[in-house]
């Protein structure tokens, strides 16, 4: 069984219940295989990042496996705008986040109910270089464990997002990314672009940001902000202390 997000966005979460934890957003257009149904819920595996939870059966439309494997193989389109609309033909306005899905519209077979987008659509590789004014659209965006949209977001579902809108695929938690891309010594042999990630008293990866120009580094810790970066990690000058500690650079992109 297969689906599709048909509303803005929707809560992915760790077990069926509406008290479960929230850990990631399903964003509209986002498609996915259904592992698991019950009487209300449905466990799912995202199709983009293989996350996987529970979303409530009232929040999606359910696909064919052709269209599944359709909307899998074709290039992603993304709303570029940070609030767009998706109008249906009795004008009835929906809003939609920045980094939705919007590829499923031009398939009759799947946009029965003929919904139509006018926005800015974004497609394809971007240059490294434009990462910076992508994340910059989320600034200030408020923290939400699990958020994926500049009405909440998290460090992880930050970095996630504003790689996917250029064009590269990160997994969806700091943890999972901090296994992708190449390994950097040195902070001065980082570009902008690049990620950082840091590690509590376990040692377990618990945060991550997108480094920019100068030592400072972008990231999502009570809203989307920016901070300096050395050797240490992040330093806050607001509180005049270090909050994170940085473990490991990452160069994703050449």
């Amino acid at each position: 069984m297969f689906g599709l997000c048909n509303l803005a966005n929707i809560p992915l979460r760790l077990e069926p219940s509406d008290r479960s934890e929230l850990v990631s957003q399903v964003l509209f257009g986002e498609h996915f295989v259904v592992t698991e149904q019950q009487p209300k819920w449905v466990k799912i595996k995202l199709a983009y990042d293989d996350y996987e939870g529970w979303i409530d059966v009232k929040q999606y439309k359910e696909i064919t496996e052709v269209q599944y494997n359709f909307l899998s193989e074709n290039e992603i389109a993304l709303n570029a705008d940070l609030i767009e609309y998706i109008t249906s033909p009795d004008n009835i306005l929906m809003p939609i986040p920045l980094g939705a899905s919007l590829s499923f519209l031009d398939n009759n077979a799947i946009n029965v109910e003929n919904l139509h987008f006018e926005g800015v659509k974004v497609s394809g590789v971007k240059s490294k270089s434009e990462l910076i004014s992508t994340a910059f659209m989320y600034l200030h965006a408020p923290y939400l464990w699990g958020g994926k949209t500049p009405f909440g977001i998290d460090c992880s579902g930050f970095t996630q997002m504003v790689y996917k809108l250029n064009g590269y695929k990160l997994l969806r938690d700091a943890s999972q990314q901090a296994t992708q891309g190449e390994a950097l010594s040195f902070i001065e042999e980082s570009e902008p672009g690049d990620l950082a990630f840091f590690d509590n008293e376990e040692g377990n990866i618990i945060h991550v940001g997108i480094i920019m120009e100068n030592n400072y580094i972008i990231h999502a810790t009570g809203k989307v902000r920016i901070d300096r970066l050395d050797h240490l990690g992040i330093y806050n000058a607001e509180l005049n202390r270090h909050t994170h500690k940085l473990r490991v650079i990452k160069k994703i992109i050449d």
